[in-house]
């Protein structure tokens, strides 16, 4: 297997010629990395010194403390990782997420942490491209459907609550983005996630095809977490918070295979920042107490708000509010207990639900989502 290695010059080149040649591998070329302390003048190693990984195969990491420390070796495998290789060492190995071609055009949206404004990314996408455009959304979750789920129809609060009834997750974000966006979407499940993004079992693919099957101009694929679709779209979204380092682990590798960086609530460098703009879907009147899953500003809200949570995934908390509000209208977020607890505890004292949309703000970010659909797509 033709492989690159990574050298210091903490070691002495003797000792890393050796290893080179004692190694199972063909050498294109090794890359010094940093490190002077051993090198005495031009070091020769016995493969040829490069600047890239070239045709390698695989990237065998033989540098160590203090040339290259933890975070140093993230950002060198979030390299490798990004150019498809395989990175290994002398206890660990990380092999690339496989991501599966599908036969339409597609944009997926992925994130560097849970509940950092994907979804409504995502949906901004879908309904920014949908102006002109048959768009359909997949999306996934750990609470998706055991398989790949059509929705064709927006789903009102009472369907939602028949389907938790019957024991379903209803705030899944397919239904979420069903609900706020009003397009097809396909809702599919995914369970564990790799510190590259891979997932270990999901039906992610299954559901890419039957969106692919209804032929749209565009699919937009909205992921969950840090797990990153299988699919090998034609451009991604990377969607950051305030509390993400952007190339702390393997963020480097998500910053690496994204073409563009938007930024919630806070401005990092070389992203778009945004901030969410909470927007209920119907008229507000009344009482009203406001239901997020974090951090939400309802100073923009026209209404007579007696209650703020943030709770909505934290299900004792949240029931513990509960019993202590007195509201006419529930304005909520489809995330978390927002149906199975939240919902019913309104209807169940006769009171309005009404969903929450986040809405998308940012200069400069339609132009920039614009440039990104592929040219098959463009009106």
């Amino acid at each position: 297997m033709r492989a690159i290695a990574l050298i210091d010059g903490e070691h002495v080149p003797e000792v890393v010629s050796d290893a080179l040649a004692e190694l199972p591998y063909d050498w294109a070329g090794a890359i010094l990395v940093g490190g002077t302390e051993k090198l005495r003048g031009r070091a020769e190693y016995g493969v040829p010194l490069v600047d890239d990984f070239g045709d390698a195969e695989l990237v065998v990491d033989l540098s160590d403390e203090p040339v290259l420390g933890p975070g140093d070796r993230f950002r060198w495998a979030s390299r490798a990782l990004a150019a498809g290789l395989p990175y290994v060492g002398a206890d660990f190995r990380f092999d690339p997420p496989r991501f599966e071609e599908i036969a339409v055009p597609s944009i997926g949206v992925i994130g560097a942490g849970k509940r950092v404004g994907k979804t409504a990314v995502a949906g901004h996408i879908a309904s920014l491209a949908a102006r002109d455009r048959d768009v359909v959304i997949v999306a996934m979750g750990r609470g998706g459907p055991r398989e790949p789920e059509l929705v064709e129809q927006p789903p009102t609060v009472t369907d939602l609550v028949e389907l938790s009834r019957t024991g379903r997750h209803a705030a899944s974000d397919h239904l979420e983005l069903a609900a706020l966006t009003g397009l097809r979407t396909v809702g599919c499940r995914r369970a564990g996630g790799g510190l590259a993004g891979r997932v270990f079992v999901s039906n992610v693919l299954d559901g890419a095809h039957l969106a692919a099957e209804r032929e749209p101009d565009l699919v937009v694929f909205d992921s969950s977490g840090t797990a990153v679709p299988p699919v090998a779209v034609d451009r991604r979204v990377l969607v950051v918070g305030a509390r993400h380092d952007l190339d702390s682990y393997f963020g480097t590798y998500r910053r690496l295979i994204s073409d563009l960086v938007v930024s919630i609530g806070c401005e990092l460098p070389g992203a778009i920042p945004a901030r969410l703009e909470l927007r209920p879907l119907e008229q507000l009147a009344g009482r009203v107490a406001v239901f997020t899953a974090g951090p939400a500003d309802v100073a923009g809200l026209d209404a007579d708000i007696v209650h703020v949570s943030h709770k909505l995934g934290d299900r004792l908390a949240l029931a513990g509010e509960l019993e202590r509000i007195d509201a006419d209208a529930y304005l909520v977020e489809l995330k978390g207990a927002a149906v199975d607890l939240v919902a019913e505890h309104a209807l169940a004292r006769g009171a309005r639900v009404v969903l929450a949309a986040n809405d998308v703000v940012a200069d400069g970010l339609d132009e920039a989502l614009l440039a990104l659909l592929p040219e098959a797509v463009r009106a």
